[in-house]
């Protein structure tokens, strides 16, 4: 069995403007598990343990709308929060201009999964960056004040060009991702 998801890269400068923010943001002192600045990524699906078997129809049944998919920019702008801003759960960074697209690719995705036997999400696909999510309430309003300095922040543009399945390894320094196979936009 292996735990694993479908994702986007992102490129490293986005990365390390992301990285910025969460270490401003990490000075409240609030209570919430950061998620490493190097292994933030799209999640376009999560499988969760799969048998290795799977990997290959997983590739199949996607490669259709993957490859009809031309590649598009995405803009990443914004910090804001699950469910609302200001009572923070999951703590994310937005995207813009292009998540039409996007949503489409996901949705498309997840019909051809379904046709192999994944079920799909029960909620709404909403394309965001996950850079924690709250323990507790410790530091919350110092963290909210901290996240709306932030709420229109540019991160820059990127070109989605490939959609990645990865590995995830959990170990007690936090998860390992290793890329087992990837699918281009537009074409072989």
């Amino acid at each position: 069995m292996i735990r694993s998801f479908l994702a986007i890269e992102l490129p490293t400068p986005i990365l390390k403007k992301i990285e910025g923010v969460q270490e401003d943001l990490r000075l409240t002192r609030a209570d919430v598990r950061w998620v490493n600045p190097e292994k933030i990524h799209l999640t376009l699906k999560f499988f969760g343990n799969i048998e290795e078997s799977r990997i290959e129809p997983i590739f199949k049944a996607i490669e259709g709308p993957v490859q009809n998919t031309s590649p598009f920019s995405l803009k990443v702008r914004g910090v804001g929060a699950f469910p609302l801003i200001k009572n923070p759960r999951v703590i994310w960074i937005g995207l813009m201009n292009g998540e039409e697209v996007l949503t489409v690719l996901q949705n498309q995705i997840e019909i051809k999964l379904r046709e192999i036997g994944f079920e799909p999400e029960n909620r709404p696909f909403h394309p965001h960056l996950t850079l924690g999510r709250m323990k507790s309430n410790l530091g919350r309003e110092a963290l909210v004040g901290r996240m709306e300095k932030h709420q229109e922040e540019e991160f820059g543009d990127f070109q989605i060009e490939k959609v990645v399945l990865f590995k995830s390894d959990l170990k007690p320094t936090g998860p390992i991702y290793t890329p087992l196979r990837e699918i281009k936009l537009g074409g072989p």
